[in-house]
């Protein structure tokens, strides 16, 4: 039997890297109280393996979770990083892989989204934006969990939200 106790964190580290890093700066800080083990931590992944072996090592770590993060900026839901179609071993002519593994289209955030909603866990949607918009998420969960913006506008100037993505969280 496996123990949830980790959080997963999923996001387009390309376009919101600022934002995981700025969960990442309030959970390790001494000053503010955001306290999770992020699933990240058990095993990590090579950029350059295969979108199947890095899929496989995404599904361990949700396995361990019993939250998930989902950071939702302005291509989260168009990223396409993950899908089989852009591996050296996919064959496009019969639509195969020719490492005999099974083809899976989905990016590495959709797969993550649907395998949150299968292991029926908490999900937390943060939004790298003052405001929450749906149309920017996932369909998987779109609907599902806590939906919060990150941010707030004041005096000209944008601030992250630690508040609300603290309450979120708990």
């Amino acid at each position: 039997m496996v123990y949830r106790t980790r959080t997963y964190i999923a996001a387009d580290w390309d376009g919101d890297r600022d934002a995981v890093d700025q969960l990442h700066k309030w959970n390790d800080s001494d000053y503010w109280g955001l306290s999770f083990t992020d699933a990240h931590n058990l095993q990590q992944s090579r950029d350059s393996s295969l979108p199947c072996s890095i899929k496989s090592s995404l599904k361990e770590r949700m396995d361990h979770s019993k939250r998930f993060v989902l950071i939702v900026g302005d291509s989260t839901d168009t990223v396409t990083k993950g899908s089989c179609r852009y591996c050296g071993s996919y064959n496009a002519w019969t639509s195969s892989c020719a490492r005999m593994h099974s083809v899976d289209y989905r990016s590495y955030i959709k797969y993550e989204c649907d395998k949150a909603m299968e292991a029926d866990i908490d999900i937390v949607v943060l939004y790298n934006n003052t405001r929450v918009d749906r149309s920017k998420c996932p369909e998987a969960v779109r609907y599902h969990g806590n939906h919060v913006a990150m941010m707030y506008y004041r005096d000209g100037k944008y601030y992250w939200d630690y508040p609300a993505v603290k309450k979120a969280l708990q």
